[in-house]
């Protein structure tokens, strides 16, 4: 399991991807080693083991939702991403909180779906090889050979099996049958097209109801109650032969899965691992209207109303999903914010106390910057380099073009509006605006270098222009 690694090395995987920050991954790390603690820990004082919930702190783009969601992918736990500001008290039209962790649930059951189908994929390979030859060779004598023989005065036919031309038939079919696997396995008959019979995709049109708190489930199971109404309906389709075996392993798959166990395992992961990520938490927080909790009334009551609607669910409680019954006592939530305006003393008593962990991450420098350019796994450069060498174009970066991006970077952020990583994305698509839309038409060099000249170049009219760079960096 991903989540046995210790802290350190939680840490330490959490580092390929997500520059500084070393707070908020130790954070993290020592909240998901929790977990694996708990599940180690008698069994008579698990339930009593609560998750310490986390506020992050920290303005847009310095890493918050990259750690979280890192920590769920490398934990393999179902993940689910919120806005705070996305919901809306009880008794108003909108989403309620519950609506989370129903969403949370569909993705668990898809998660574990898709691990129980590569299970089972190698024989649903083979079933569908079987369904293939039957469409490529269909039999023109499954059964043996009979003869009508006249029997007696009265005119009756008996009939006689031949056994010995039936046994030779079969064995010629089995022989062609074999070639034509092998000629299967080794893409000879890819490109040849046969007519499938596969399950209907169609579906319903969306139906989503919005409204007090019970109406959203309600619209929820007229969904699915609509959905069903037409059974499993099947089509037919002509597609090649390599498509065809591809739609079939999937049919196999689904009816090899016991999507019962399917669902139990899901729920099972949300209530144990999952994890739910609220962002911009700061702004249900009645600070953030400029009048103070104390304020009256308008947004600060309804703010006021989500926080009270969050309360039980952070705490514990039972929630109704399609798939189940969901206790969120153990799920782990983290919110985030930047807290600009509001303060997290702003958040009324309880909701602070459901969040025990507060860390605060720090605003990027040119130095972070250079080192986002350049060693995360996934890091911005690599990504151009890999768009482009598609095209037989490699993109080459000396240093110190590098350093100057992350220099501009950091200075458009301090001059016109902090986004921090995010900074980069929009820098880098300015600079090499040109290069991505000649190439292929008028680039026919197998390389193109980026140096500090061409950065300059390209991005210091820009940067220098305080109102240019509002609507382009």
């Amino acid at each position: 399991m991903a989540d046995e690694l210790t802290p350190r090395e939680i840490v330490a995987e959490l580092d390929k991807y997500i520059i500084g920050q070393d707070d908020a991954k130790r954070t993290v790390a020592i909240a998901l080693r929790n977990r694996w603690r708990r599940r180690n820990a008698p069994p008579e004082i698990q339930d009593e083991i609560m998750p310490s919930n986390i506020i992050m702190i920290g303005p847009t783009g310095v890493g918050k939702t990259e750690i979280a969601r890192r920590l769920a992918r490398l934990a393999k736990a179902p993940f689910m991403k919120v806005e705070a500001t996305k919901f809306t008290e009880v008794g108003y039209v909108g989403r309620d909180v519950e609506s989370m962790i129903r969403d949370l649930t569909d993705i668990a059951v898809n998660l574990v779906r898709e691990e129980h189908e590569k299970e089972v994929r190698a024989r649903a390979r083979e079933l569908a090889e079987e369904r293939l030859l039957d469409l490529l060779l269909p039999s023109s004598a499954s059964t043996p050979k009979k003869q009508k023989e006249q029997s007696g005065s009265r005119g009756f036919f008996v009939e006689v099996t031949n056994g010995d031309d039936s046994d030779e038939e079969a064995q010629r079919e089995h022989r062609t049958r074999e070639r034509f696997r092998e000629m299967l396995r080794e893409g000879k008959l890819d490109d040849r097209e046969v007519e499938v019979e596969v399950s209907s995709t169609d579906s319903s049109p969306m139906l989503q109801v919005f409204g007090p708190m019970g109406m959203e489930e309600m619209g929820m199971n007229l969904q699915e109650l609509f959905g069903n109404l037409g059974g499993s309906k099947q089509k037919k389709r002509r597609v090649t032969v390599d498509e065809a075996h591809d739609l079939l392993t999937k049919e196999e798959a689904q009816k090899l899965i016991d999507m019962e166990e399917v669902k139990q395992d899901a729920l099972d992961r949300v209530q144990n691992s999952g994890i739910v990520f609220i962002d911009e938490i700061d702004k249900v927080a009645a600070g953030s209207g400029g009048r103070g909790r104390s304020g009256g009334g308008g947004p600060d009551v309804s703010r006021e109303g989500v926080q009270r609607d969050l309360l039980p669910i952070v705490e514990g409680s039972t929630v109704t999903t399609k798939h189940g019954m969901v206790r969120t006592d153990h799920i782990l939530f983290i919110a985030s914010g930047a807290f600009h305006v509001a303060k997290p003393s702003d958040l009324i008593p309880e909701m602070q106390g459901r969040f025990p962990i507060r860390v605060e991450l720090t605003n990027l420098d040119k130095d972070d910057f250079y080192e986002i350019l350049t060693k995360p796994k996934n890091a911005l450069l690599k990504q151009y380099q890999a768009l482009l060498r598609s095209e037989d174009v490699d993109v080459e970066f000396t240093d110190e073009a590098v350093r100057e991006i992350a220099r501009t970077a950091a200075e458009v952020n301090a001059d016109v509006e902090n986004i921090g990583a995010r900074r980069l994305q929009t820098i880098l698509t300015t600079l090499l605006e040109d290069v991505l839309f000649n190439v292929p038409d008028e680039v026919t060099d197998d390389t193109v270098l980026v140096d500090a000249d061409m950065v300059r170049e390209k991005l210091e009219d820009i940067a220098t222009d305080r109102d240019l760079s509002q609507y382009i960096l």
